[in-house]
């Protein structure tokens, strides 16, 4: 019998621990190549419960082919024809930063560069003052892969709708006014929006009536604060400087 069991033993294949683990990703969260870029896929532990992209009957109270969002639930609808809406989990501003009413997306762009205001630096210097020359559009942007821009009686507001590196903000009020999506859910929104587009942010009364169940959703986060290297690594200080968008940000400065 020991002998027989142990024959049996060496015909049992043995497989190599030590082979990497292919992760599995929720679907339309996963690794996505983008204009030669590499966007990593979402861990599943930030998508829990809404936190993910939903579709279905709208009822809000915001017009067809709309953007709707509601910073207390934080979510985005993009509202339909048919009635119906995607639903999209979003950061946004901490108390006292964010927009409200209506406004309108009048621009768009993929894979933007980023800026601090003049209002940010004033504000928040040790957090925004590296980044006073900009950061250039890529994986280590702030606005992440897309971005809408939000604009009122023709100027533009500096708010945007965006992507984001920051996993973690995402049903969270942690930015300083923009509304930040998962890098796939805003690639996913993006390719949907028509500019010029209506976009409406709820104010409290307007959360609390449409969606009590997710009123007062999520936790205020404290602005994290990098160093220039530590965003854009440590070869940064040797890189040429974008003549072309310090130039912008110099003229939009002195407006």
């Amino acid at each position: 019998m020991v002998g027989g069991m142990a024959a049996c033993a060496r015909e049992i294949p043995v497989s190599n621990t030590d082979a990497p683990v292919e992760p599995s990703f929720i679907d339309g969260y996963g690794p996505l190549e983008d204009a030669g870029y590499t966007l990593p896929g979402i861990p599943d532990r930030y998508l829990q419960g809404v936190n993910r992209r939903m579709s279905g009957e709208y009822l809000g109270e915001a017009p067809p082919d709309s953007i709707d969002v509601d910073p207390y639930a934080k979510f985005l609808y993009h509202v339909k024809n048919d009635g119906t809406a995607t639903r999209y989990p979003v950061g946004v501003g901490r108390q006292g930063l964010t927009l409200s009413g209506s406004a309108t997306i009048q621009q768009k762009k993929a894979w933007p560069g980023w800026t601090p205001t003049q209002n940010m630096l004033n504000r928040e210097p040790e957090v925004y003052g590296p980044f006073a020359g900009g950061v250039p559009g890529g994986l280590t942007s702030p606005l992440g892969a897309r971005a809408l821009y939000i604009h009122r009686n023709g100027r533009d507001t500096f708010y945007r709708v965006h992507g984001t590196n920051d996993l973690d903000s995402i049903g969270n009020s942690g930015s300083a006014g923009c509304i930040r999506l998962f890098n796939q859910d805003m690639i996913h929104l993006y390719n949907r929006v028509n500019v010029p587009m209506p976009i409406y942010i709820r104010t409290e009364a307007e959360s609390l009536r449409v969606d009590p169940e997710n009123f007062g959703r999520g936790i205020e986060q404290p602005p994290v604060v990098l160093s220039r290297e530590d965003l854009l690594g440590p070869d940064v200080n040797d890189r040429e400087p974008d003549r072309s968008m310090l130039a912008n940000i110099k003229a939009r400065w002195n407006r």
